[in-house]
């Protein structure tokens, strides 16, 4: 009978239990996830909490595995499960974006009743450089078009270690090089095209916005950057507070970097190590959101720090109750829905500003 439940239908059913889980009265919840994680005087989400116990007692504790095979197919397991019921409302176009390379995939998301031209936000997904790909981040996509009121490019680069950095740079940079050149085919103008993208894909916005400003290339009118990797030469506080059982973990960013990076003499790279650039002056304004049980959490705020210090405008924001993904389960638990929903706010907001 096993045979029969595909294993969509099985993470189907799981998200139905979790999400029924989490909705049980908070004194419930607190026997399911333990004494309050507090750390460097912060307190886990409760909800966050449990979501986390519940992975550690079946076995789900990290990202990496032995193979990366076997760690893409747990994240398309995991993202079948958190991402919660569908987003409607949006129109979604599958898209080829010609490279030197030979190409990358892309979507074009639509809020529907949007007019023309609207800003485009080019996203890169998370995930290592290692993981992820369009379905991962289909979710999180269909939000921000929708409660931002933008139309959104995701972008599927290349991913190691089959194709090591800088590929998923040189990706990046001609992918938003191709929104430029075809703002009109795209719904927008090259005035009002901005990128963004979440962890390793926030190092790939940050390193376009470096590169478009060093060159002939129209910058972005912003960037997004949601706990962002800018640094991989340094071990910080966070990364030694938040090592373990978080959702990413010490483990885990070895595994990427060895696999997208391993020379470890070329980590100090600034197309890698964003925040190693010797100047960030010009570079466009930025909304910059860490998590507070996040390993990456000072490497990112302190980018941002170096980028008011270099005279650019700079809307820091520090969700302290979460943990690094976030994004990834805003369908199943309320605290991160809420920190999506204030994300997609400040986007719109920053937008309107610009226009």
């Amino acid at each position: 009978m096993s045979q029969l439940v595909s294993p969509r239908m099985q993470a189907r059913a799981q998200s139905t239990v979790l999400r029924n889980v989490l909705r049980l009265p908070p004194s419930v919840l607190r026997r399911i996830a333990g004494a309050p994680t507090r750390i460097d005087g912060q307190e886990l989400d409760l909800r966050v909490q449990a979501m986390l116990r519940l992975q550690h007692l079946t076995g789900q504790t990290q990202l990496s595995a032995n193979t990366t095979e076997a760690a893409r197919a747990g994240m398309r397991r995991g993202t079948e499960v958190l991402q919660g019921p569908a987003i409607t409302g949006v129109d979604v176009t599958g898209k080829h974006v010609p490279t030197s390379a030979g190409g990358v995939g892309a979507r074009l998301y639509q809020p529907k009743g949007l007019g023309q031209p609207s800003t485009l936000l080019v996203y890169y997904h998370g995930g290592g450089w290692v993981l992820g790909d369009l379905d991962s981040h289909d979710s999180v996509c269909r939000f921000l078009a929708r409660h931002a009121g933008v139309r959104v490019l995701s972008v599927d680069y290349r991913l190691a270690p089959e194709h090591p950095f800088p590929a998923a740079v040189d990706d990046a940079v001609e992918s938003y090089r191709y929104a430029v050149e075809h703002a009109d085919e795209l719904g927008t103008s090259a005035d009002s095209i901005a990128v963004g993208g979440d962890s390793a894909g926030g190092n790939l916005a940050a390193a376009v916005s470096q590169y478009a400003t060093g060159s002939d290339l129209k910058a972005p009118v912003l960037q997004v950057l949601l706990y962002p990797a800018v640094d991989a030469s340094t071990r910080r506080r966070s990364r030694e507070l938040f090592s373990d059982g978080l959702l990413l973990t010490d483990e885990d960013m070895d595994w990427f970097m060895d696999h997208y990076q391993p020379d470890e003499e070329q980590r100090g790279d600034p197309r890698l190590s964003v925040l190693l650039a010797d100047d960030l002056t010009g570079q466009p304004p930025a909304y910059l959101a860490t998590a507070g049980f996040d390993p990456l959490r000072d490497e990112g705020e302190e980018y941002g720090r170096r980028l008011r210090e270099a005279g650019v405008p700079v809307v820091a924001r520090r969700f302290d109750d979460l943990v690094h993904g976030f994004l990834q389960f805003h369908g199943i638990v309320d605290r991160s829905h809420e920190a999506l929903l204030e994300i997609a706010g400040s986007l719109r907001t920053a937008l309107a500003l610009h226009a």
